[in-house]
């Protein structure tokens, strides 16, 4: 095979997503005010035409542009997963944008142009590559999360990203240097060959891989690096909460899987404690603090937090099962936080006014469908059986458990437990108290409707016949472990 070959079939996906960007806000200013709508729906079809060209895309396995993208059943998936979380947010943001009179059109560019960064950072298999793919991402959030302009908390929300964001990227972009001068290569496959030289002098290799490991966890939110996270995601529009603690986490675990395994597997030794660490504190900290929690954001953001300490537990795993269940569990959660942020989207009225959990009280007696989906998204997030959250843990504690990892299981679970507080809550509220509010407003847009039922239904699929999903995260898994 000729690395070299240009291969459009390759990076199609991303390709055709940067097109649908450039076209969406060329056709902005020509497209009249009650009709900007319409560009949603076309950066919709973008993510469905790009969804579909990962058919030509899966034909093209292998090593491309001079070996700086690969295709395999890794990066298929969770170019999938992208593509989806890109499509579901766009169905829950047409009607809230209107709603919210935040129909600017480049919203869905922003949105398109961020899931073409995460393809990409998922399709490198070069460090270089894969830092340009994370500062596309970046700097679409950036705006994204600020969108809501007049509201400071927005405005707040944008700056705290940015400013902890840029020193992410510059902690990666350093550790990318110094993996240079020490290997004289940043394409992954390079740097672990040369690792098994005696000549490297492997505490600089240590000291890049620690950079690097930092600027990783800050963009998966993980303890100790999680602080911006519930400022962040209570300021920014809830559609782009939702995207924020699905697509762009699942993008940084994305890469820490491939550069850790794949280039960094010799010197395991040195990070796998650190892994164990973290994912340790981030169990913890991320349940407890949920549990005080009166915003629904809020509770949301340290759940988001908490949900990362479980992929990286099985992260720690440092096996193909590890891998596989954490690829499961990004889909899964991915899913049921797509689905309960879609409800809180719809019941937020104006300006996100109503996000406190008393808010929800009498749910279940005034809209019975809308109060049963949302039960359904929070025990799932539980964990409870029968749900995809459920069948998530279960590999994931299952992973570390074979590899005699049985404290951090044991911790796993105990944490778990203590999140059942905090999302029974939320039931409890919405069936067992008063209503203070009518909920007579709160309409279902089509797109919503779209949104609750595929994640709704994707929830019990996962949660009840697991398997289907289990094997293609299994042969994924089997790509990214060298």
């Amino acid at each position: 095979m000729n690395l070299a070959t240009i291969n459009i079939a390759a990076i199609l996906p991303a390709f055709v997503l940067s097109v649908f960007g450039i076209a969406v806000m060329v056709a902005e200013p020509f497209t009249a005010a009650n009709k900007k709508s319409g560009l949603g729906w076309l950066a919709l079809t973008g993510t469905i035409v790009a969804m579909i060209s990962l058919i030509p895309m899966a034909a093209n396995r292998g090593q491309w542009y001079s070996n700086l993208w690969i295709v395999d059943d890794y990066a298929i998936f969770l170019s999938f997963v992208f593509l989806l979380i890109a499509a579901l947010t766009i169905l829950t943001s047409i009607d809230y944008l209107r709603r919210e009179n935040l129909n600017h059109p480049e919203f869905y560019a922003l949105l398109l142009f961020a899931t073409a960064g995460m393809l990409m950072m998922v399709g490198s298999n070069e460090l270089m590559m894969m830092f340009l793919g994370l500062e596309i991402l970046s700097i679409a959030t950036y705006v994204m999360a600020g969108f809501r302009r007049s509201d400071l908390k927005s405005n707040e929300s944008a700056l705290k990203y940015f400013l902890l964001g840029s020193f992410s990227s510059a902690f990666f972009l350093y550790g990318v240097a110094l993996i240079f001068g020490a290997t004289g290569s940043t394409n992954l496959i390079g740097i672990a060959q040369s690792l098994r030289s005696a000549e490297i002098q492997l505490s600089l290799v240590e000291l890049s891989a620690a950079l690097m490991l930092i600027a990783l966890c800050f963009k998966v939110a993980v303890a100790p690096f999680h602080i911006w996270t519930p400022d962040v995601y209570e300021g920014a529009p809830t559609p782009v909460t939702g995207f924020m603690s699905v697509g762009p986490k699942a993008a940084g675990f994305a890469v820490l899987f491939r550069v850790f395994l794949t280039a960094f597997p010799s010197i395991r030794d040195q990070w796998s404690s650190a892994i164990w660490f973290i994912a340790v504190l981030t169990m913890i900290l991320g349940n407890v603090i949920a549990v005080v929690q009166p915003n629904i954001k809020r509770m949301l953001a340290y759940s988001s937090i908490a949900h990362a300490g479980y992929v990286t537990v099985a992260f720690a795993a440092m096996s193909d099962r590890g891998v596989s269940a954490a690829l499961f569990y990004l889909l899964a959660y991915s899913l049921m936080n797509l689905g309960g942020f879609a409800i809180v989207a719809m019941l937020g009225r104006t300006e996100d006014k109503l996000v406190n959990l008393t808010d929800y009280a009498g749910l279940g007696a005034r809209r019975p469908g809308l109060a049963a989906v949302f039960s359904l998204f929070l025990l799932s997030l539980a964990g409870v059986p029968g749900t995809a959250g459920f069948a998530g843990k279960f590999f994931i504690f299952r992973a570390v458990l074979e590899s005699r990892l049985v404290w951090l299981a044991v911790i796993g679970v105990i944490t778990t437990v203590v999140s059942f507080y905090y999302y029974l809550y939320v039931i409890v509220q919405m069936y067992m108290r008063e209503p203070k509010e009518e909920f007579s407003d709160v309409g279902i847009p089509a797109g919503f409707k779209v949104v609750l039922f595929v994640t709704a239904a994707a929830t019990l699929y996962i949660g009840i016949l697991p398997t289907r999903l289990l094997d293609w995260t299994t042969t994924a898994a089997l790509h990214v472990l060298k």
